[in-house]
């Protein structure tokens, strides 16, 4: 068995097993402590803090943003950031969508002249990134979730799958395809919760004994579109998981379980 086949064969063991035992405890404590703010069984009230002065050079800056010149932190929620792009899409203006998750997802971690500001500055000189955000939506709302992802992987020197994601998420939020699953945001910390599921799988079922496979497939980083399928397939399959238990609500969506697996870490061992 090659080492393709046996990442196939711990794709389906996860696929059968979901959410091991410790992480589904882990996120039932989770939705007991944010209940209430996620009453409406999505992630839309997630709010962010960033600092506007410190994106002073970005252009376009959307109008949900605070103004650049404002002191001191400002926050953004879900909602407002899918609002913000649902907005800018009917206007064909991509950029402007692309900088309102840019600054949600870098949050008070951009600095000036930093990996945030400095880096989202070089994505928005590349020539041709208008047609490739385009793209990506028309594939989104035409094909789906993984026809979007792949219109965007390695399309956009410095705009990674962390930070495309984002942009397919909220964009899926806002527009949602035509069919199959809406897209979810895929990070570091994600692919490394998933990396844990999947290598005690590999070790349980015999298919990957020492968690190299469950290493390869679920690396800090550029995922292939086959990866990110997978991903959408697992995480939807376990929010259904989740929504049959006692201990979460019954109607939250995927990307609550999303929101909830970036902030809960368990011991793989339960």
């Amino acid at each position: 068995m090659n080492r393709q086949d046996r990442a196939d064969a711990v794709d389906r063991e996860m696929a059968v097993r979901l959410l091991p035992d410790a992480a589904v405890r882990a996120l039932g404590r989770w939705w007991k402590e944010n209940a209430l703010v996620y009453a409406d069984g999505t992630p839309g009230a997630h709010t962010v803090r960033y600092t506007p002065s410190r994106w002073a050079q970005t252009a376009p800056w959307p109008s949900v943003l605070a103004i650049t010149s404002a002191d001191g932190d400002a926050a953004i929620s879900r909602a407002e950031v899918t609002s913000a792009v649902a907005d800018a899409l009917r206007r064909e203006a991509f950029r402007e969508a692309l900088v309102a998750t840019y600054v949600w997802g870098k949050g008070k971690r951009g600095t000036p002249g930093g990996s945030g500001p400095a880096t989202l500055g070089k994505i928005l000189a590349v020539e041709g990134l208008d047609a490739a955000l385009a793209c990506a939506v028309t594939a989104l709302r035409e094909h789906g979730s993984q026809a979007a992802y792949t219109a965007l992987h390695r399309q956009v020197p410095g705009l990674g799958p962390s930070f495309f994601t984002k942009f397919l998420y909220f964009a899926g939020t806002a527009l949602p395809p035509a069919h199959g699953p809406r897209p979810l945001i895929l990070d570091r910390v994600l692919s490394r919760r998933l990396r844990s599921m999947a290598a005690a799988a590999g070790r349980e079922s015999g298919h990957d004994l020492d968690g190299s496979i469950a290493a390869w497939v679920w690396a800090d980083g550029n995922w292939s579109p086959h990866r990110y399928g997978i991903y959408l397939s697992f995480l939807h399959a376990a929010a259904r998981q989740l929504a049959a238990g006692a201990s979460w609500s019954s109607d939250a969506s995927p990307d609550l379980l999303e929101c909830a697996l970036f902030s809960t870490a368990w011991e793989a061992s339960g």
